[in-house]
């Protein structure tokens, strides 16, 4: 089976003469016919491959998607039963290869069962060749003739000669018109506004907008770049007050709206007639996720897109239903949350991240819970009425100093998951990582979205499957999110040279629960062999240390509650040190009375972090030193919070359990790899 050209021109006029209004089926004949031209030559119908299914399948989010995995009755049985990825694999026509898709497919069980019995280039051409329908023949594409709605091969065998089915479906019509483009470029003026307006702040009370304008003030924003839009009144705060929209000066940058949401509607064609902003924030609710105001919204989304079509592209909206945008380099917080119950002092020396969320509460407590995280940019997409997830994805992937981008997503506009995954990939190929938690994962999860923020939900398992392909951590919980990006954060500029762990602590359970924790989905940590000099160097420290009668050594290694700080941490260099060992974790056993872990210890005066050789002054510089990824784990309660916050305010990366610590280390690494194969193969 050769991997032929396909013959689109062929295909376009076959289609053309079948066409018809709506959706048109292709009959057995012409099917075949297509299949040929496409580079997928029919071949013998007893060859003894696997059965297999493959498809392509234009989706609301992500348009063209090329599936292929177990196919038949034992696709229908074992499809459901099998972990992901190991039953099919999924990708966007426009982010794969044949050979991309090939690599994927050698993790699944159809794989296996195909033992060796079909030429691997007769695979990776049939899958090329539906890629390549995939990409012409798409919603996306400007000049695609028509769209491959659906294609289906379910059973078929791929043999040396071509490819047999049983049964196969095609499916194709006109390609719908797409909305006019969004001005994306005009999120960097929504980031880094020269000038601010705000319509919305009370003068007698401490309403949304009083806030806004105090957390705007509080920022550091100057007061001579802020407007009020308010009818009859001089200054509030002292920020200078306009009567309206057409009465200003200048057009601003960003444009604040917190008023009623019934008022809104009006508002939003009174900027686009105005011209009188180039970005807008909707602060309001009620925008979208009632039954009572989706025509309204709708009406105003139609609006907002009339006046992309305009010659600069009109304003860009943010919202409605959004916390808004805290931008550090902005120097602005439009969030209407009091200070007083969310500080955000900097903890990092350089903030290198970016948090979307279209959920702002989702971001606001996990600031809360750990405010090392410490993003660059915090943006609340809420409904995405205008601005989607993509388009700040896309934006961030460009954006220099940004090395890390967390999204929280409860939907994507139709399209938008494909240029959501393009953005992704192109933050990969770009060295940053991207790390997504999708909600709305259950049919009850999916009607919870859509009462919060008009969310569209999609297929879980899809979007898994996509994203990941592009090069993202798609994350199924708030907790693996959470320990995610903070890693992903701390460990960016670090070297992932393999899959090798190293583990070392002074607490017996310890080592052995990093041990149980190393296997992660598909993916598994594997326990280091330690090199020979490595083995003789922590002998050597071990009996300095007067320790080397209590134990083996070994990889886990307990290296027994005796071990003070610098053996602890000489371990983990010599570990660190060692050519067969990727990365370290190491247990920093907090309640051993040899450690310096307490804030004040009573019983032995100046024996506490503040000692100069405590882990919490030593790990920092060792942790920065090293170019692998070096983790801590302090596994205690509360009296031991200050430890934590002084080796994660010098830049260390602290988990609070090895479970936790070991499990994030091998997703992360999982990622981070295919994240190199990705750039070598697309980059």
């Amino acid at each position: 089976m050769t991997n032929n050209t396909p013959d689109l021109d062929g295909i376009t006029a076959l289609l053309q003469t079948r066409t018809g209004d709506g959706r048109q089926t292709l009959n057995d004949a012409d099917l075949r016919q297509l299949l040929e031209m496409a580079g997928l030559p029919l071949g013998n119908e007893q060859n003894d491959g696997a059965e297999l299914a493959l498809s392509l399948i234009n989706t609301r989010e992500f348009g063209m998607v090329v599936s292929v995995g177990l196919g038949g009755a034992q696709g229908e049985l074992l499809n459901g039963a099998l972990q992901k990825g190991r039953g099919s694999v999924s990708a966007a026509a426009d982010l794969t290869s044949g050979e991309d898709l090939l690599d994927d497919f050698r993790e699944t069980i159809a794989w296996r069962l195909l033992g060796g019995r079909v030429d691997e280039q007769a695979l990776q051409s049939s899958f090329q060749a539906l890629v390549n329908l995939g990409q012409h023949y798409a919603p996306t594409r400007d000049e695609a003739p028509f769209v491959i709605d659906r294609l289906e091969l379910d059973p078929c065998r791929i043999g040396n000669d071509g490819v047999a089915f049983e049964n196969a479906v095609c499916e194709f019509s006109r390609p719908e018109p797409t909305p006019a483009p969004r001005p994306v470029e005009k999120i960097g003026k929504m980031l880094h506004p020269k000038s601010i307006g705000i319509i919305g702040v009370s003068g007698s009370k401490m309403n949304f907008g009083r806030i806004i304008l105090k957390n705007i003030l509080a920022s550091g924003y100057p007061a001579s770049q802020i407007t009020i839009i308010r009818p009859n009144e001089d200054e509030i705060d002292g920020v200078k007050c306009a009567e309206s929209l057409a009465s200003l000066e200048h057009k601003l940058d960003l444009f604040v709206v917190a008023i009623a949401a019934d008022a809104v509607f009006d508002l939003v064609d009174e900027v686009i007639g105005t011209n009188a902003a180039e970005a807008v924030m909707l602060i309001p609710g009620g925008l979208g996720e009632t039954a009572a105001s989706r025509d309204k919204a709708a009406t105003m989304m139609k609006r907002i897109n009339d006046a992309h079509r305009s010659e600069d592209g009109g304003p860009v909206f943010l919202g409605g239903n959004c916390l808004g945008i805290v931008s550090h380099p902005g120097e602005y917080d439009t969030w209407f949350i009091p200070k007083n119950r969310l500080p955000q002092g900097q903890k990092k020396l350089q903030r290198n991240s970016a948090l979307i969320s279209q959920s702002g509460a989702f971001m606001i407590t996990r600031i809360s819970h750990n405010p090392w995280l410490d993003p660059a940019y915090m943006t609340a997409l809420g409904n995405q009425n205008d601005i989607t997830h993509g388009d700040m994805v896309n934006y961030f992937a460009d954006q220099e100093g940004i090395d890390t981008i967390g999204i929280y997503a409860e939907g994507f506009r139709d399209l938008d998951g494909l240029h959501f995954a393009k953005g992704v990939r192109k933050a990969v190929l770009k060295g940053k990582q991207v790390v997504l938690y999708k909600a709305g994962r259950s049919r009850f999860g999916a009607n919870a979205t859509m009462g919060h923020t008009a969310s569209i939900a999609g297929d879980f398992d899809l979007l898994e499957a996509v994203i990941t392909q592009a090069g993202g951590i798609v994350c199924d919980d708030f907790d693996r999110f959470n320990d995610l990006f903070y890693i992903a954060d701390c460990l960016q500029d670090k070297q992932i040279g393999g899959n090798r762990l190293g583990a070392v602590s002074g607490a017996g359970f310890e080592a052995v629960g990093m041990a149980d924790n190393v296997a992660s989905d598909t993916f598994s940590l594997e326990v280091a062999a330690m090199a020979p000099e490595t083995e003789a160097r922590i002998g050597e420290i071990l009996k300095a240390k007067r320790l080397d009668a209590l134990m083996e050594i070994r990889n886990p290694m307990d290296i027994n509650p005796g071990a003070d700080d610098e053996a602890h941490l000489q371990c983990a260099e010599a570990m660190a040190e060692d050519p067969n060992i990727d990365a370290v974790v190491v247990g920093l056993d907090p309640m051993s009375p040899v450690m310096r872990t307490l804030v004040d210890n009573k019983l032995r005066p100046g024996y506490d972090i503040s000692d100069e050789a405590s882990i919490a002054h030593q790990m920092p510089k060792m942790a920065e030193a090293l170019n692998k990824p070096l983790i801590g784990i302090v596994d205690g309660g509360e009296l031991y919070e200050p430890l934590v916050a002084a080796m994660k305010d010098r830049g260390v990366c602290v988990f609070r359990s090895c479970g936790a610590g070991v499990k994030a280390l091998a997703r992360y690494t999982r990622a981070r790899l295919r994240s190199e194969v990705i750039r070598q193969r697309f980059g």
